[in-house]
């Protein structure tokens, strides 16, 4: 079955008529998850709604699966479970344990390491993902070298939602972000994987922040501004 338009309904083995041949670097083809090339063709391997970006010509499938399966060049939230010479283990939800080298920060050098504990919360990039070996992260970003965001988190809550909920949540046009931030000020970070990190004022605010995101899924635009307008009276 060819699938012709995004925001379609597509199962395993639909077809994606998407042309994998592009004249500049700008229009290359970005597949997320849920995609495979086989060839020239592009093919569905997992169901759920076809989702498209114009910005970097990004085609991927929503669904609200809670098992992250690794993808290059998305960001994550994972905890550390393991400290080695070389290099720490993050825990990001995957079936194994992924591999974060300890020069893959700002400025870190053989002689000039981050100290990042056990049980320490990172924001960090894909690297390297590939179905047989683990997960490789970094907490650059590799176009300036700079952190931009990505290394330690302190503070706050994570809480975890489905994965189709959190790439809504990097869209700018997700109105529960809109509505909240006029009421509350507070800093979000928001991992591929199905976790969120929440940071505000309160402990009070923090929480009433991540509730509100939680609940968020299912709701309309105008069930959100109702949803809101009730925490803030609350």
């Amino acid at each position: 079955m060819h699938i012709l338009q995004p925001n379609q309904v597509v199962l395993p083995g639909d077809i994606i008529p998407v042309s994998t041949h592009t004249s500049t670097s700008d229009d290359t083809l970005v597949l997320g998850p849920g995609l495979r090339q086989e060839g020239d063709t592009i093919v569905a391997i997992k169901a759920g709604l076809l989702r498209h970006l114009e910005a970097g010509n990004r085609w991927w499938i929503e669904s609200n699966q809670k098992r992250y399966i690794a993808a290059a060049g998305e960001s994550v939230l994972g905890t550390v479970t393991a400290r080695l010479a070389e290099f720490y283990r993050v825990d990001i939800g995957t079936a194994h344990a992924a591999v974060l080298p300890v020069l893959a920060f700002e400025g870190a050098t053989k002689r000039n390491k981050p100290n990042v504990n056990v049980r320490s919360l990172v924001y960090c990039r894909v690297a390297m993902a590939n179905p047989d070996m683990e997960a490789e992260l970094e907490c650059i970003n590799p176009t300036t070298a700079k952190a931009d965001g990505f290394g330690e988190v302190r503070g706050g809550y994570v809480f975890t939602c489905s994965l189709g909920l959190c790439r809504r949540l990097l869209n700018p046009k997700t109105p529960i972000l809109a509505l909240l931030g006029e009421e509350i000020p507070f800093e979000l970070a928001v991992g591929m994987n199905g976790r969120v990190w929440v940071n505000a004022n309160t402990v009070k605010e923090t929480i009433l922040v991540s509730n509100a995101i939680q609940n968020s899924e299912y709701l309309s635009e105008d069930e959100l501004h109702s949803m809101v307008q009730q925490l803030m009276q609350g």
